[in-house]
This record gives structure tokens, sequence and C-alpha cells, in this order.
């Protein structure tokens, strides 16, 4: 929240006003940045929740999949980590998870002493076809800019993520096992 340094109180009213008026559906001007990058986390928000209604899944275990199966198995402890919660907690979300048939848990190949965490072959299946729309859409947009648009909304991106980054700290390394 940006709030003006010489009149807090005015500054979060002015915030508010702003930030409404790019959720209540009115066009955007052209030139709102802000209200569009508020509309894509607007857009990612409702489309996490439409995945987890469509997958069954709680947004703890929706993020548990979305790890496993955008970088593969790991330990509960890694996720855990990459999540930033307590293995206590961890273990409650996989227990979830495993009595839905989604995950597996199994015996680490070098390690016995250790459990791997895989999402099952079926929510794997499940997970592609509810997100396949917004990546063929996703992609389509890239396909459909320059080399010099594609430069800008890349550098754009990344000074963004490096704000977000900057406000909440770098993102957790998972943990080595």
């Amino acid at each position: 929240m940006e709030v003006n340094s010489r009149d807090p109180q005015r500054g979060a009213r002015d915030y508010a006003a702003r930030a409404g008026a790019r959720r209540d559906g009115r066009p955007l001007d052209d030139g709102d940045i802000r209200a569009r990058i508020q509309q894509v986390t607007i857009r990612q928000q409702r489309f996490e929740r439409f995945l987890s209604r469509e997958l069954g899944i709680d947004q703890g275990g929706l993020e548990v999949l979305d790890h496993l199966l955008s970088t593969g198995p790991a330990t509960p402890t890694e996720l855990a980590h990459k999540l930033e919660i307590s293995t206590a907690a961890m273990t409650l979300v996989l227990n979830r998870l495993e009595a839905a048939g989604h995950i597996r848990r199994e015996r680490h190949p070098s390690d016995g002493r250790k459990l791997i965490v895989t999402a099952s072959p079926q929510i794997a299946t499940d997970a592609q076809a509810c997100v396949a729309p917004l990546i063929d859409g996703v992609e389509h947009v890239i396909g459909t800019l320059s080399a010099g648009e594609a430069s800008v909304v890349a550098s754009f991106l990344e000074r963004l993520i490096d704000a977000y980054d900057s406000a909440t700290g770098p993102v957790p390394a998972t943990v080595k096992t």
C-alpha cells in the first residue's frame, strides 16, 4: 500500500479510492498500468480458486501440487520450506492430499530415512486439463509480441518481480536433500 509520507491518512484514502476503482469493473484508462497489474493479480487469484474447486483441493494442497508438478518430487521438508510453513502443517496438507489419492509418499531411494512426495499421474492429468487453456492463451499473447515488445515486457516484469521481492524478501531456496 502506498502511503503519502506527509499525510499518511490521506495517502491511505487515496490508495483505497484508486484500488476500489480498479476492482469495480469500470473501463481502465489507457495508461493505467497499476490497474492492469491489479487486474492480473485478481484474475490469478480467481484462477487459483477455480483450480482449487475443479481439483477439489484446498489452497495449501494446490501450492504443494503446483510445486510437485513444476519441479518434480520433493521431500516434505523441502515442500515446507518452499511454501514457508512448518513441517507439522505440511504433514497435515500431505495427509489430506494422500487421503484423496493426489500424492504418494515413498522412501527416498538413497536415504531410507527420508520420504519423497510425488504427484499422482491422475492429478497431473486433471491439473493439466484445467491449466492448458490458460497456458495456450498466454503463449498466444506472447507469440503476438514483436521482439522489441517482448524485450520491454520482459524488462518490466523483471523489475516488477524485484519490487515484490524487495517488499517480501527473496523467494526462499529449497532445502537440499
